[in-house]
């Protein structure tokens, strides 16, 4: 471990990216996780976000991105917290298009030699993603239609991390 308490990467980590339409199935997206770690994983870390509004059923959040650009920015989140962490495996899977309450909408799963890499990278890309990935969000429901940006509390939670 470093000074900051943050233990250095042994080998480079498999990175995948993936901006979809479909939905995910989180089963499998586990499975290929620790298949692509091997033998030398000592736990996994994921996390699975989906389209709030329970006090609004009716919500509709309508996700656009601009290709390439967009996974470029999920890429260097995820390469970052390979550079923080011992992480073996990390994937991230963000939905586009016009998702409902209740809906998936977001996937990462990290393998990791051991638990704490794999939970504090996952917790690291997950913050990030709410700030730093290139994605234009439009929340529609019978009231009207708004653009929304990332919180005041996104914006704590990424720069504890710094």
């Amino acid at each position: 471990m470093d000074t900051s308490g943050q233990s250095k990467p042994s080998q480079p980590a498999a990175i995948e990216v993936r901006v979809e339409q479909a939905d995910f199935n989180v089963a499998a997206e586990l499975a290929a996780v620790r298949e692509r770690a091997g033998a030398q994983v000592g736990g996994y870390a994921s996390f699975v976000g989906l389209v709030r509004g329970s006090d609004n059923p009716d919500l509709t959040l309508t996700l656009e991105h601009y290709p390439g650009m967009t996974e470029r920015s999920i890429e260097a989140i995820a390469a970052q917290a390979c550079t923080r962490w011992q992480v073996l495996d990390l994937v991230v899977i963000h939905r586009v298009g016009r998702l409902s309450v209740g809906e998936q909408i977001v996937f990462v799963g990290v393998a990791s030699g051991h638990r704490p890499d794999a939970f504090a990278a996952c917790e690291f890309v997950m913050d990030y993603l709410k700030t730093d990935a290139v994605f234009w969000k439009l929340e529609e429901d019978a009231s009207g239609r708004r653009w929304i940006d990332s919180t005041d509390s996104d914006q704590r939670r990424q720069q504890r991390w710094r």
